[in-house]
């Protein structure tokens, strides 16, 4: 009788704690202050503009509009450029992300633009999981 191998199925996982890739639909997810509503991304012991410890998750708009933005032209040796940096409003939520699958020039990229959230593979490791990144694209 032959030996059996494990097959091992490729997974992914989020290169932030608040992507969430669990669902149909990948969003990001934010800490909200039940006292004031603020929110903001990643682990909170207190509340930066009211001190109050109590956090809720909240899911963040998958869509937005850009509100301010800048083309990187120089980079850490590594990193591709030029790229877009951005802020874009979700609803109510600052969220700073790059600009993907728009050409990173000023005809291509406004501050009102309309954009949706997008996933991407960053690398894969030598267990063959994926992480995945994000940015936001124009929405067509």
């Amino acid at each position: 009788m032959a030996p059996t191998m494990e097959v091992r199925v490729a997974g992914q996982i989020p290169f932030v704690d608040y992507l969430v890739l669990d669902d149909d639909e990948p969003h990001l997810v934010a800490q909200e202050c039940t006292k004031c509503g603020a929110r903001f991304f990643d682990r909170r012991n207190a509340c930066a503009n009211c001190f109050a410890t109590d956090f809720t998750t909240t899911p963040i708009a998958r869509e937005g509009t850009v509100r301010a933005f800048t083309i990187v032209a120089f980079a850490a040796p590594g990193i591709p450029v030029p790229f877009v940096a951005a802020v874009v409003d979700c609803d109510g939520t600052q969220v700073r992300a790059n600009l993907i699958n728009v050409e990173p020039d000023a005809e291509h990229v406004r501050d009102g633009m309309k954009v949706r959230l997008a996933t991407y593979p960053i690398g894969t490791d030598s267990e063959g999981t994926q992480a995945i990144g994000f940015g936001f694209e124009p929405v067509s």
